[in-house]
């Protein structure tokens, strides 16, 4: 199995543990007398065997992670990056947008607002960043899919 399909699978396990969760609180109470719509008992069993399943993926998608380089660097340090560089990129947006925001003035006499900061210039940081995301992201991707998932 290639890591792609790993991370797929784990992204698919997570959906339908919270299905399966939503759908036993829908079968563990029902009024005297009254059956549940499914077995709340079936339910679970169907929710033990995904948990146990992503853990297992959990684990081989971890240290297939930490064992797998790329460039001199893991793909651990890899997602870091990949992190960081969205976070970034998140905060750096909010930044800009607030900085740019125009307060207008009824009189003369009202205080003016203005950026403390170059817009254009942090705007430039964040597409450069940008680009870089990209391309870690593409790295990654190309990465999970040449990778044979440790077993």
């Amino acid at each position: 199995m290639k890591l792609a399909e790993a991370l797929q699978e784990r992204a698919d396990l997570n959906r339908k543990i919270e299905q399966l969760k939503s759908r036993l609180n829908n079968n563990v109470l029902v009024q005297e007398g009254e059956q549940t719509a499914e077995s709340p008992e079936q339910l679970k069993q169907e929710l033990d065997s995904s948990l146990e399943r992503l853990a297992y993926l959990l684990a081989q998608i971890n240290r297939t992670n930490c064992e797998t380089s790329v460039d001199g660097q893991t793909l651990t340090e890899l997602i870091a990056v990949k992190d960081m560089l969205s976070l970034k990129i998140h905060v750096y947006k909010d930044i800009v947008y607030t900085a740019s925001q125009t307060s207008y003035r009824a009189r003369n006499t009202e205080i003016k607002i203005k950026s403390a900061i170059s817009v254009a210039d942090w705007q430039t940081e964040i597409d450069k960043m940008a680009k870089e995301l990209r391309l870690v992201d593409n790295k990654l991707q190309e990465t999970n899919w040449n990778t044979d998932l440790i077993e």
